[in-house]
């Protein structure tokens, strides 16, 4: 039985909903193959090794839910070993990780950066495919570079200088128009925005989160979600459709609120968009590299479909689109981890044979 180590939590905005996803595929992971032993980093940083019966504070709760104060402080060794870091004793031996830690640190590569280190085979894209999927400029570029569609979009690096150009911005892309922090997920510090007064308030906003900031044209359609999922040879989900109740899809719609959006999964669709969204979809994965999973989302007009970004470590919440829209596709919450699991072992397989040195 393979001992799979269940990564959440981190030190990003988005840890609560990475508790939220990791709660869940602990519900889903086959038991007769898979030994779960959930790690989680609290908001300082420090990791901790969890028995899954008391793992979390307010477990039903998604504004609340936290890591409770039971775990064990712990450190990732050579090979997935766990250490304890009080007594130095080895507690157990991961042969596999599944890192659900969204956002900043988690998703951006670093966590994979680390696990490669550490020689454990890990669930989702490579340490490159992360860091330029978390980052939408980066992303955009390269999905251009392979004639993928993309809304007109421009970067800033100064909010004085962005202020100073709200006229341009205006011109260029007219209004309303989305303000985003280039490398953050789940819709944080995204606006949009209608007037000077918005930008004012987005610009602060935003720069709070990243340094560098994305201004995009405003596309007025359906947003579409496609799961995709497989190493050299993806396959990609029936669509799914968001109907957000809000403004537009936000964080809190996404996580927080059950009846921030409309879920509909598949989508209403011709069977053209549905082969278009699919074949979009499976392109940008291998444009960008990816491995194990990803979900790409897009804008979709009556003539026109335009992505809008890719992420590689999809939520697992129970609102979210990813594992619904497998589900809807024929393959069970259960099945999807397991394959998920499958693949990650697969791709450090075919890692391992590539040679490293001259010798």
């Amino acid at each position: 039985m393979k001992v799979v180590g269940i990564i959440c939590g981190g030190r990003s905005a988005e840890h609560e909903v990475s508790l939220q996803s990791a709660k869940n595929i602990l519900k889903a992971l086959p038991t007769d193959k898979y030994q779960a032993v959930l790690l989680g980093i609290d908001k300082a940083g420090n990791w901790r090794l969890y028995n899954s019966e008391d793992s979390f504070l307010y477990a039903d709760n998604p504004k609340k839910i936290a890591l409770s104060d039971n775990g064990i402080n712990i450190a990732l060794s050579q090979g997935g070993e766990i250490i304890d870091l009080h007594t130095g004793k080895k507690l157990n031996k991961l042969d596999v990780a599944f890192p659900v830690v969204h956002g900043t640190d988690g998703e951006d590569g670093t966590l994979q950066g680390l696990l490669k280190l550490l020689d454990i085979p890990f669930v989702g894209a490579d340490v490159l495919s992360s860091a330029v999927c978390m980052d939408k400029d980066f992303a955009k570029k390269i999905m251009q570079t392979n004639g993928l569609p993309v809304a007109p979009y421009t970067v800033i690096f100064s909010p004085e200088q962005a202020l100073q150009d709200y006229e341009k911005y205006v011109k260029d892309f007219s209004l309303p128009f989305f303000v985003k922090p280039s490398a953050q997920g789940s819709s944080i510090g995204i606006h949009k925005v209608k007037d000077l007064h918005d930008f004012q308030i987005a610009i602060k906003n935003a720069f709070q989160f990243d340094d560098k900031v994305l201004i995009e044209k405003y596309i007025q359609g359906r947003e579409i979600e496609c799961a995709v999922l497989g190493n050299k040879k993806p396959r990609a989900s029936l669509p799914g459709e968001i109907i957000p109740q809000q403004e537009f899809y936000s964080y809190e719609a996404k996580y927080l609120d059950d009846q921030g959006a409309i879920l509909v999964a598949p989508a209403q669709l011709e069977t053209k968009q549905i082969n278009d969204i699919q074949d979009l979809a499976i392109k940008t994965f291998l444009a960008l590299d990816c491995v194990g999973m990803a979900r790409v989302d897009f804008f979709v007009t009556a003539k026109e479909i335009f992505i809008n970004e890719i992420n590689t470590i999809p939520g697992f919440t129970k609102i979210s689109m990813y594992p619904r829209l497998w589900q809807v596709s024929g393959l069970s919450y259960n099945e999807l981890i397991d394959e998920l699991i499958k693949l990650a072992i697969e791709n450090y397989k075919e890692q391992k044979k590539l040679k490293t040195s001259y010798v």
